[in-house]
């Protein structure tokens, strides 16, 4: 019906649920992030293209991680299916799981994290997610399926560091068009429409000022400025993103714009 989530989307709220609830005995050490954490804070926006994705991603500090039970053991009991990839989940319905662990606590490692009692492939490292351990919010999520009455009390990254580790995310996969998600940049956009610059700006100064987040902020101001300046390429992934279905130029000129009013009020 309309004004339904897609069908997709109800499938990867389901498999996050799934995650949460084998992860149970490690849930103090997880942060919900990734577009699922985005939309938590931004609701239905002013943008043609309705809230989706396809999979789930979860942070895990691991300062509060146990050493077991293994994560393997508790995910594989729900039906997970480990891929190739360290930290690559895939449940039953084809839904992918993310594990990551923020670069500067992952350990050695070109990939996966090394997370003592868990191996170096229940999760894997990745830049521009520090943030989410210092910002981020306790919130209940429930599914969207009508028929699952299941709610967990999880951490869910918040507003700053969701940007910052889009931004991250965005400029990693710049040069790797098969990578590039469009709705990323899309991401970017509901984030800067839907909390108010004042905000932001608090969130994202005060990771500035945090020992382990604020590198990976102050890079991903700069990398926000190449990318959602005049004729970056960011503009042009949300440009993509919406074509077809309403102004590509009022949704570049929007993203330009409010990116502009941020980078100001951080200089």
């Amino acid at each position: 019906m309309p004004g339904d989530p897609d069908p997709l989307y109800v499938l990867a709220r389901r498999a996050l649920l799934d995650g949460l609830e084998a992860l149970t005995p490690h849930l103090d050490s997880i942060v919900v992030v990734g577009a699922q954490a985005v939309y938590v804070h931004t609701g239905p926006a002013d943008l043609p293209v309705a809230e989706f994705t396809t999979d789930a991603d979860v942070a895990i500090a691991p300062e509060f991680l146990a050493d077991e039970p293994s994560i393997q053991t508790l995910l594989e009991g729900r039906g997970f299916e480990l891929q190739e990839d360290p930290g690559k989940w895939r449940t039953s319905d084809g839904i992918q799981v993310d594990l990551l662990v923020p670069e500067a606590v992952a350990g050695p490692g070109r990939r996966g994290a090394r997370l003592p009692g868990h191996g170096k492939r229940a999760a894997r490292r990745a830049k521009g997610i520090e943030g989410v351990l210092v910002d981020n919010t306790e919130r209940e999520l429930g599914a969207l399926d009508p028929d699952d009455s299941r709610s967990f009390r999880v951490r869910v990254a918040g507003p700053a560091a969701l940007l910052v580790a889009k931004v991250h995310k965005i400029a990693e996969r710049v040069d790797q068009p098969d990578r590039l998600v469009k709705k990323d940049a899309l991401d970017v956009l509901r984030l800067l429409q839907a909390i108010p610059t004042n905000d932001l700006v608090a969130g994202v100064d005060r990771l500035r000022r945090n020992d382990l987040a604020g590198p990976v902020t102050e890079e991903a101001i700069g990398l926000g400025d190449a990318l959602f300046g005049p004729g970056g390429a960011g503009l042009g992934l949300a440009e993509g993103a919406v074509r077809g279905l309403t102004d590509t130029d009022v949704v570049r000129q929007s993203l330009q714009v409010l990116w502009a009013d941020l980078a100001t009020a951080l200089a």
